[in-house]
């Protein structure tokens, strides 16, 4: 596998003990409703994890197996989102991901994440050949499948319901209201998603720009006040984690555009 570029700022802030972990992992884990895992092993990827560290996530969690898969996909996919500078590799790497998590939704039916992270990969592999090429080859209806899954198996997970707002938003965005519909897809659900996610997660800065975006996508210009407005929220955010950061740093790029 190629190399992985590394975390670009200080991580000094973000490296946790296990101790330390396990006091945060409420509010580290308000996202994603990961329950806080049994294994010493796991427990040292997730810190990898939260420092940025996002190879030796992947590779610990991988070893560890189990509740293990669920950091690396995790790891992967903020990597490859966020860091990854060739499109190819990025792509590849969301590939992994998907095939991966869906492997592990099959054994483990009932496991969120798994769901959870087949969808954000796909999903983000989608937008990389075109939401447009995603939809023609069945994916849009796969990604939503597993999001609601995801849902209904946990309730609380903030960014399933952000990222279902996104496949709305996105949707609409890409082939328009009406033919957006036969994917599934309308305004009003998208914009409920963003919503409840900020409902549930109200400290997430990838809430508020996730948010920001869907509200241009589906209502236009005339939101562009109130997506200013969240984009200024997510900049001020006070990141707990690497991931955090790298949503903080994002939604400040946003800003400066």
């Amino acid at each position: 596998m190629a190399k992985w570029t590394a975390f670009p700022y200080d991580n000094a802030d973000y490296s946790h003990s296990a101790a330390a972990l396990k006091k945060h992992w409420a509010r580290l884990h308000a996202g994603d409703a990961e329950p806080l895992p049994k294994e010493a092993a796991v427990l040292e990827a997730w810190a990898l994890f939260h420092a940025g560290e996002f190879r030796k996530a992947a590779d610990a969690g991988l070893k560890a197996g189990g509740a293990g898969l669920t950091v690396a996909n995790k790891a992967q996919s903020i990597y490859a989102n966020y860091l990854e500078k060739s499109e190819k590799t990025k792509l590849e790497l969301f590939q992994e991901v998907a095939e991966r998590a869906e492997a592990q939704a099959a054994a483990e039916p009932k496991n969120a994440n798994a769901h959870y992270f087949m969808a954000y990969a796909l999903g983000r592999y989608s937008q990389g050949i075109s939401v447009a090429k995603a939809l023609a080859q069945g994916l849009g209806s796969k990604v939503k499948g597993a999001l609601e899954t995801t849902i209904q198996l946990s309730p609380k997970h903030a960014d399933a319901h952000i990222a279902l707002g996104a496949f709305h938003a996105e949707v609409i965005d890409k082939v328009g209201k009406l033919l957006g519909r036969t994917q599934g897809a309308d305004t009003a659900t998208g914009l409920k998603m963003f919503q409840t996610a900020l409902k549930l997660n109200p400290t997430s800065a990838i809430a508020m720009v996730e948010y920001a975006n869907g509200l241009v996508m589906l209502e236009g210009d005339k939101k562009m006040k109130e997506a200013t407005r969240l984009y200024e929220q997510a900049a001020a955010c006070e990141p707990l984690d690497a991931m955090e950061r790298l949503d903080v740093e994002m939604a400040k790029a946003e800003l400066e555009d």
